[in-house]
């Protein structure tokens, strides 16, 4: 009966780490949807320097009055398809890790962020070529206030693929890996405080947090997350929409990173590090509270729906 119960219990995690995998993606992606015009107003203020810094929907009325109504969506496809693998392979990674090296333990903040770091790392190395295009993609056809700039023609996400491929080789599609391998602090800092909030709020009687506190905790732990790093997000949005001029190794990259953050300062001051911050901490403050959110209630659903009671969800 032994061996019989450990295979269960590896279905039953394999399962597990699927329905939060599931359960990520969705509510990820419902929430992007809702936010996705504050990400192009943020994305627009970090890439475009001659944009003044003007408050999101001021931006956004101008992105609207320029490019018709429908330009905040541009690249929404895109970003979606990103956005889904990308969270299907950060939430799988984090519980099937977590499963496998915990084996039913209590989690610590420090294991959480570990793991979190761990399922990152996996997470940018697969998914950084689809963000690369991405990024691109969302920025094509915009009316940019910046004169360096060269627009790009792809027909879509294959052809970019391709077209990078053929002109900038492989590598290309791993732009900016560096800054978004130290970005992985970002989400699992996020988990991290996300976690330890959650922690805090059980106080040890296992019950299900209302929506208020998770949506709550999902928004604080996004916002401390995010203003810690997101000067490397201005510098990673730059250096995936730009071709570097020379092909750069890791210590380029490295001094890249250093450059781009000196010089931001030197022109625009500190705060130059934090333009469309802002614009950036509206969206992903609310996109990640709704996603916790509906991350949350669709996990906790799915498993009483299987029959997994919930006494066995709780425990994680």
């Amino acid at each position: 009966g032994y061996l019989h119960a450990v295979k269960m219990t590896s279905e039953v995690f394999s399962y597990e780490s699927l329905v939060h995998a599931v359960a990520g993606a969705v509510g990820s992606v419902t929430a992007m949807t809702v936010f996705f015009p504050l990400d192009t107003a943020r994305l627009r203020l970090q890439v475009d320097e001659n944009r003044k810094a003007k408050s999101t929907p001021a931006v956004l009325t101008d992105i609207i009055r320029e490019e018709g109504l429908l330009a905040p969506y541009r690249g929404w496809f895109p970003v979606i398809c990103s956005l889904c693998c990308s969270n299907f392979v950060y939430f799988y990674c984090f519980h099937c890790i977590k499963a496998s090296w915990l084996k039913g333990k209590p989690s610590t903040p420090s294991t959480d962020l570990v793991i979190g770091i761990a399922a990152g790392i996996v997470n940018v190395l697969v998914t950084t070529p689809m963000w690369v295009v991405n990024t691109r993609l969302k920025l094509q056809g915009s009316k940019f206030h910046n004169a360096d700039i060269r627009p790009t023609n792809y027909t879509g996400i294959l052809d970019a693929f391709v077209q990078i491929i053929r002109r900038e080789g492989v590598g290309a599609l791993w732009n900016g890996t560096f800054p978004s391998l130290l970005l992985v602090l970002n989400p699992a800092m996020q988990f991290m405080i996300y976690e330890g909030l959650k922690r805090q709020l059980r106080r040890g009687s296992p019950r299900e947090l209302s929506s208020l506190e998770v949506f709550v905790i999902g928004a604080i732990a996004k916002a401390v997350a995010t203003a810690v790093t997101y000067p490397l997000q201005t510098i990673q949005s730059i250096l995936r929409f730009n071709k570097p001029a020379e092909k750069s190794k890791l210590a380029s990259s490295l001094w890249a990173v250093k450059s781009l953050l000196v010089s931001r300062v030197r022109k625009y001051g500190m705060l130059g590090l934090f333009k469309g911050l802002e614009a950036k901490l509206l969206q992903t403050v609310l996109t990640a509270a709704l996603m916790f959110l509906l991350y949350e209630k669709i996990a906790s659903c799915t498993f009483k729906v299987m029959g997994l009671s919930s006494s066995h969800y709780k425990k994680h």
